[in-house]
Parts: C-alpha cells; structure tokens; sequence
C-alpha cells in the first residue's frame, strides 16, 4: 500500500487532486448536516447544474469555466434562498426549477456552439485531471474560511439548523447565517464539480451527514463524525480509482455508498431486540 501511495504522489496532478479533494470534501461535510437537517440537501445538485449552464457559456465565449462559474453559481445560490423563503416556491420545487433550467440552458448553448464532446462528458462526470494549481489554492482558503466561520459561529448555526423561529426570537439572524451557508456551499461545489463532476458532486455533501446520522445523534458528534467519513471515503476511493482505473469521482460515491450501508448495518444491530438483550 506505501508503494501505491508513493507511486501515485509522485504524479503532481494527483498530488493536487488529493489536496485540492480532501479540502473540499471536509468544507462539504461540514455544511452538509446543516443543508440536510433544513432540507436542503439536494442544493448541490441544482447549484451543480447552474454550473453546467455556466460551462456552455464559457465554451461559447471562450472564457475559463471558473472566471463565469464562481460569480453566476453565487448569484443562483442567493436567488434559491430568496426564492425558497419569499414566495410559495419551497425547498425542492426551488431547487428542481433552477436545476432543470441551468442544466437545459447549458445543453441548448452546447449543442449550437461545440457540440456534446469529450470535455462535457468530463465535467459532467469530473476528471482527475481537471484540478489544477489555482484550484488547490483556491480549496485552502475556501477549507479556512469554513473552519474559522464554522467555528466562531457554531451555536448560531446549531440554533438555525434545528429551530429558525425560536432562533429569530432570541435575536439571531437567520438570514444572514442562511446566505452565509449558501455562499459557503456554491463556492464547494463549484471546485468541487471540477473532479467529482456536476452530476456527483452533491454526494460530498450528502453522504457523510445521512451516514453519520445512522450512529450518532448529537450535533457535535454528527459533524465531527462527518468530518472523518468525508476524509477516509474520499481517500479510499482515489485509491481505489487509481488501482482498478476507474472514474475517480464515482470511486469516492461508491466508497461513501460502502461506508452508508456499514452504518446503518451497525446501526440496525444495535437497535435489534437480541442486542438489547445481550446489553
């Protein structure tokens, strides 16, 4: 195993894929027990899909995907939330009607300029290939601002992720505390979508939470045990692409898939009858 390791570091764009990905993948998980306990968790896949859109506008333009993604994927971040919250349009439908909108928009511009080719296939399903250096740095300091952020404002979030009115009341913010989470995971997916790709990216935030959630039940531990699934699963996985050659982004869902059933096999066995009896 040492040598695999060793071999595949050896390799500078997968020293950059494992930095940039496990930064990225940490960020997702902690934002994500927070978008799935407000029922927000299939954000990733809408604000996935707007990057798509973004992707055949730049393919049209000849301008870098990131220079047009990261401003118009924030933008549909903060149109969602105020969308979701200040019309009868809530949560999923919100999210349902900019996802299959963003991803038809994108595919129209495509077909009428390059066609569907090699590179949409790519960032549809991501490419290893694709994290490059200034993706690397742009993952540190987007992992610092989520730590310091999360950190300094963890009772807020904890507040507005269980109880918002109650929350209100004692004077907290919550729409404020909401766009900074949304601001938060647009940035994640757009670097996230560069290797996982804009149709599994949603999985690094969905995944560590639901699996952790199977064991433990505090906010704290959930999210602390988020935080380690995220890592390992995404770890593994790129190991595992890099063994048996398969896509890296579907590697990591595979293992995140792996990790979810083994919980909830734990889970299952401890809230059974005969363990109870055993206890």
């Amino acid at each position: 195993m040492i040598d695999i390791l060793l071999e595949m570091f050896s390799f500078a764009f997968l020293a950059r894929a494992f930095g940039g990905g496990l930064l990225v993948s940490l960020c997702a998980s902690l934002l994500g027990l927070t978008l799935v306990m407000k029922r927000y968790s299939m954000i990733g896949t809408g604000l996935s899909n707007v990057g798509f859109g973004t992707m055949g506008i730049s393919m049209a333009t000849s301008i870098a995907p990131m220079t047009i993604a990261i401003p118009v994927v924030l933008v549909a971040a903060v149109l969602l939330l105020r969308v979701s919250e200040n019309s009868k349009i809530k949560g999923d439908a919100a999210i349902a009607l900019i996802s299959s909108s963003s991803l038809a928009i994108g595919a129209v511009i495509i077909s009428l300029t390059t066609g569907m080719n090699m590179d949409v296939c790519n960032f549809m399903f991501g490419t290893i290939l694709a994290m490059s250096r200034n993706d690397v740095y742009l993952s540190i300091a987007l992992s610092i601002t989520v730590f310091i952020l999360f950190i300094f404002f963890y009772h807020k979030l904890f507040a507005i992720t269980f109880d918002e009115s109650f929350a209100k009341a004692r004077g907290v913010r919550v729409g404020t505390y909401n766009m900074l989470i949304a601001l938060l995971t647009a940035l994640t997916i757009v670097l996230g979508m560069r290797m996982m790709g804009a149709l599994l990216i949603s999985s690094l935030i969905i995944f560590p939470a639901l699996t952790s959630m199977r064991v433990f039940k505090s906010f704290k531990t959930v999210t602390i045990s988020s935080a380690i699934i995220a890592v390992v699963c995404f770890f593994t996985g790129m190991v595992l692409s890099y063994i048996y050659a398969t896509p890296a982004g579907a590697s990591v869902v595979m293992t995140n898939i792996f990790a979810f059933v083994i919980f909830w096999a734990i889970s299952a066995v401890t809230k059974s009858k005969f363990w109870r009896k055993k206890l």
